[in-house]
């Protein structure tokens, strides 16, 4: 119970710098009805875990002070919503311009991926190390990204348990579309999709082979 209560505490430290900004200790006790010292060992767990920040305050009368505010890992904690204001520009260059233009820009994205993806994934390595270096990559873009192998066939199971652009990806399939096409061009794999959250599936599911005749091939 305690346990909960300094979470809840804490919580509300985080949502009161959302909305009055920066504050002293002495602001924040005010504020929450509890004492100073109680204050400072919910602030020290907020820095510990990067949530918060602090600023010497220079006074013109009297010893300076922290002030605290939040850090750009704690405000992006709050909701954004960057995919709809991303999705009312798509579809206002749809509109304009027509779906051609859209897809354009998509592939402009598609080839701005692959440049970064070739200098991180290691060409000179094996198959496999390959693939755990995408997923690395995708995992620290927040797809949530396992790698499997079914021994049978040789292949790899590529599953993403997230889409952090999947209110785009509902609207225009070609991102999903985008990222088949990244994933063959920078392993020299084959890919299929067989499912993508986008089009209602529970994942997003790649089959990957590679291309190169070292996997094995589909039984006919």
């Amino acid at each position: 119970m305690n346990k909960d209560k300094s979470s809840s505490t804490r919580n509300q430290i985080l949502h009161m710098l959302k909305m009055k900004g920066s504050m002293t200790v002495g602001d924040m006790a005010q504020e929450l009805g509890i004492t100073e010292m109680a204050v400072r060992r919910h602030l020290n767990t907020l820095e510990r875990d990067n949530l918060i920040q602090a600023r010497l305050l220079r006074q013109a009368m009297g010893r300076p002070t922290n002030v605290y505010s939040l850090s750009e890992e704690a405000d992006n904690m709050f909701p954004k919503n960057y995919q709809d204001l991303t999705l009312e520009f798509l579809n206002d260059i749809a509109e304009l311009q027509g779906a051609q233009m859209v897809e354009a820009l998509f592939k402009l994205r598609q080839q701005r991926q692959e440049n970064l993806y070739r200098d991180i994934v290691p060409s000179d390595s094996n198959f496999e190390k390959k693939l755990e270096a995408l997923v690395k990559i995708q995992n620290e873009k927040g797809y949530m990204a396992e790698l499997k192998k079914d021994e049978k066939t040789g292949k790899y199971i590529f599953v993403e348990t997230n889409c952090p652009i999947s209110t785009v990806a509902k609207e225009y399939t070609y991102a999903c579309n985008c990222e088949k096409t990244l994933f063959e061009n920078v392993l020299n794999a084959e890919v299929e999709q067989e499912q993508c959250m986008a089009t209602g599936g529970d994942n997003c599911v790649y089959i990957i082979n590679e291309k190169d005749g070292k996997g094995a091939k589909e039984t006919r």
